[in-house]
């Protein structure tokens, strides 16, 4: 049997999870100076919800053919990114247009992600057992600030993100590039997430798959613990 000497973890979903959209309505208008009653917020918030506004949030309830295309390419360049989910958000009509932009960038603020209960600990124990960690998501940003915000940065080795190369799960190449990153052949590397058609591709390169569920934090107190008991 093959020992997994090396962890690959998606991150919304994973080891974090993103606010709830009233929650990130109320501080975009926060940060924009912008007014609006409880019940406008609340509708507001509900609709963008819908729309698929929230990067790391529900899906599109319906997708505008408009923004189809950049749907299917939004992770593999940050103005892709950028592009589809202000566009999601503008069909929902808001007090001031900078609110869009606004909106877009409370998504990446480290304030706006919550980690896991068990996110630290667990990548703590790997780091002291030296199983090498590394973090690989389909996203549109550096989330590398948020990490550290958070406190898990020291204890991640490496951080693959697909913009920075193109790739998107579940292209089998940005599991191979991850395994490489860890310097470790793919039958030793452990791939950790939430989708299982996007990270559960790691085992098209011979990677194991352990899934788990998106739920909210306070509701998956010790989601991430299995991984200890699959890495020696």
């Amino acid at each position: 049997m093959t020992v997994i000497e090396g962890v690959l973890f998606d991150f919304s979903g994973t080891l974090l999870r993103i606010e709830s959209a009233e929650s990130w309505l109320r501080a975009a208008l926060t940060a924009s100076g912008t007014a609006m009653d409880d019940a406008e917020l609340v509708r507001s918030a509900a609709a963008l919800e819908r729309a698929g506004a929230l990067p790391g949030g529900s899906p599109p309830v319906e997708l505008p053919a408009a923004l189809a295309g950049l749907w299917e390419i939004r992770d593999r360049d940050a103005r892709h990114h950028r592009a589809l989910y202000t566009g999601l958000a503008r069909q929902v009509p808001l007090p001031d247009p900078e609110l869009y932009d606004a909106l877009y960038e409370r998504s990446r603020a480290a304030a706006a992600w919550q980690p896991y209960p068990d996110a630290a600990e667990v990548l703590a124990e790997l780091h002291r057992r030296g199983v090498r960690t590394g973090v690989l998501s389909n996203i549109g940003w550096d989330l590398r600030p948020v990490l550290r915000a958070h406190g898990l940065a020291g204890h991640v080795d490496r951080c693959v993100l697909s913009y920075e190369h193109g790739l998107q799960k579940p292209d089998p190449r940005l599991f191979t590039l991850g395994c490489r990153e860890l310097g470790l052949d793919p039958s030793a590397v452990l791939m950790v997430g939430d989708d299982r058609r996007a990270d559960g591709g790691a085992t098209a390169v011979g990677c194991s798959f352990l899934p788990v569920d998106p739920l909210p934090v306070d509701r998956r107190p010790d989601g991430l613990r299995p991984v200890l008991d699959l890495v020696g």
